[in-house]
Order: structure tokens, then sequence, then C-alpha cells
């Protein structure tokens, strides 16, 4: 995923389907400069990680 759609979603009060290693997530913050994201599963909001955006993968509803 591109860093500025990354960033559209982050701040949107809309729910994006994301997912990470096959994972629905919730992007809490995008940091454009290392090129992560600040994410956490929906159903694990507790086990929040940093991961490159690379790996996000934004899904059509």
């Amino acid at each position: 995923m591109n860093k500025s759609r990354a960033s559209e979603i982050a701040s949107s009060p809309v729910m994006a389907n994301v997912t990470y290693q096959g994972v629905p997530i919730y992007i809490q913050q995008v940091d454009e400069q290392t090129e992560t994201a600040r994410i956490y599963p929906l159903n694990e909001p507790e086990n929040e990680q940093s991961v490159p955006l690379d790996l996000l993968e934004e899904h059509e509803e």
C-alpha cells in the first residue's frame, strides 16, 4: 500500500477493508518517513505493532 493511501485510511472516519498477512486490521497512524504503519488486528486491539506499508493490502468491499 502506498503511504498516501495509508494516511487517508488512517485519518478517515470510514472503516476500510485492510489486511496484514490475511488478518483484518485497523491503521492507527502512518509514519511516512519510515514507511511503516501502527496497526492492530480488529479482534485484538491490545496487539499493536508497527509494520511496513508494503505488507498492507486493501480489499474492495
